[in-house]
């Protein structure tokens, strides 16, 4: 991507598409998007210059789990199209507009802004920004723009390229790519090691002879000690995140996982005195954290969706008392910590999936712009979740308007 003149143009209206909010609601409950899909294919025959089509079959190879064709489709419609509306639900005066600047790839490699948005007066335009093309010469009228570029090495080379693009804008951009940037593994290690009521175990990154030498008997760091996690660069959802108890599990671990490089951390046993592991989502907006989710598991890998929420009464009712009481009781025991967190982090919006250590700090798993948040949780199972991720979006929206009327 080559940088251009930050200005204002007039250009004709983007392609609307279905869009992922709408998508995965369906596939969250159960419905078959499979009459769609052949619709949309029927559709992308007839019309095959029809980027929005393209771009909805691309989700729904993402939802069936078809990555590589996902990608293929998504990158057939960026040839014809990079800007794609998501309406507001309330067009008019008081709409506003915000341009956000996208990454190409999955439902991780950006700000979840269409379910953060669902339901709203904001205008949605993602302007998809690719690597080796220069920016559209004409944009959308916006009052506003973002940028949801998650942090990942794929994306460090258009998060550099944002840099000089953004800072001289003509509308205000919030999340700065520069401080995204920052939010690799290690990089959020960097930036948290010091902090007061934070725990955060240093990671390192190795290629695989590296992480071989280390099974060998090679030296660790003084702060890398044994069981560690590893996990392979790039993974996420827990793909060939493992704890090795000892220096002799690496050979069997690598035996496993052909990546060529893996990021390593001291494992920090974070369970209750019930013997349970509690992981947490928390979204952080203009400084202020919101809960998101809670997890409750035996084991310490927690996932939501492998966390057995579903299937147990109690553990609803834990997470539905978490966010009930989350401002009076977690915000506030963590309140210095999540202060230095917003503070070093420096982003309008970023989420963290955390733990607490048995001596009360805050234990910081991951900090990202890219955490998907969502009311699509069934109603009857989870009565709360919504109630709770309306209050998310709407401190989301707030934070939006303010930075407009700046």
């Amino acid at each position: 991507m080559t940088s251009v003149e930050p200005a204002l143009a007039p250009s004709s209206d983007p392609p609307e598409p279905i869009g992922l909010a709408s998508l995965a609601k369906r596939a969250f409950d159960g419905g078959d998007l499979s009459p769609l899909s052949s619709e949309l294919i029927r559709r992308m025959i007839a019309e095959p210059d029809n980027a929005a089509v393209l771009m909805d079959l691309a989700t729904i190879e993402h939802l069936f789990g078809n990555r590589g064709d996902a990608l293929d489709l998504q990158r057939r419609a960026l040839e014809r199209q990079r800007i794609y509306r998501r309406p507001s639900a309330a067009p008019g005066g008081d709409e506003l507009r915000l341009l956000a600047f996208m990454a190409p790839g999955d439902f991780m490699a950006n700000t979840p802004l269409e379910f953060l948005l669902e339901g709203s007066n904001v205008r949605l335009d993602m302007l998809y920004v690719l690597p080796d093309a220069p920016l559209p010469e004409a944009f959308p009228e916006h009052d506003l723009a973002f940028v949801a570029v998650g942090e990942s090495d794929e994306n460090q080379i258009l998060l550099r390229a944002l840099e000089p693009v953004t800072s001289g804008w003509a509308r205000r951009v919030l999340n700065a790519p520069e401080r995204i940037a920052q939010l690799s593994r290690e990089g959020t290690w960097e930036l948290l090691r010091s902090a007061p009521g934070i725990a955060i175990p240093r990671t390192l990154r190795l290629d695989r002879q590296s992480l071989a030498q280390l099974g060998s008997g090679a030296a660790a760091p003084d702060d890398i000690r044994f069981p560690i996690i590893a996990r392979p660069i790039g993974s996420h959802a827990g793909q060939g995140l493992t704890k090795l108890e000892t220096p002799a599990a690496i050979a069997a671990y690598l035996r496993e996982q052909p990546e060529p490089a893996f990021y390593i951390a001291r494992f920090i046993d974070y369970r209750s005195a019930d013997g349970f592991f509690r992981k947490y989502r928390v979204a952080v907006i203009d400084g202020r954290p919101f809960a998101s989710h809670m997890g409750v598991s035996q084991h310490w890998m927690i996932h939501y969706l492998n966390a057995g929420m579903r299937e147990s009464a109690a553990k609803r009712a834990e997470e539905a008392r978490f966010m009930a009481e989350f401002d009076q009781d977690f915000a506030r025991r963590h309140a210095r910590a999540f202060e230095v967190l917003a503070e070093r982090v420096g982003l309008e919006y970023f989420g963290i999936d955390c733990g607490e250590t048995p001596e009360g700090e805050l234990l910081i798993f991951e900090a990202d712009v890219a955490m998907i948040v969502h009311a699509m949780d069934p109603p009857d199972l989870f009565p709360y979740k919504r109630p709770q991720m309306l209050k998310v979006f709407d401190a989301f929206r707030a934070m939006l308007a303010r930075a407009a009327a700046r």
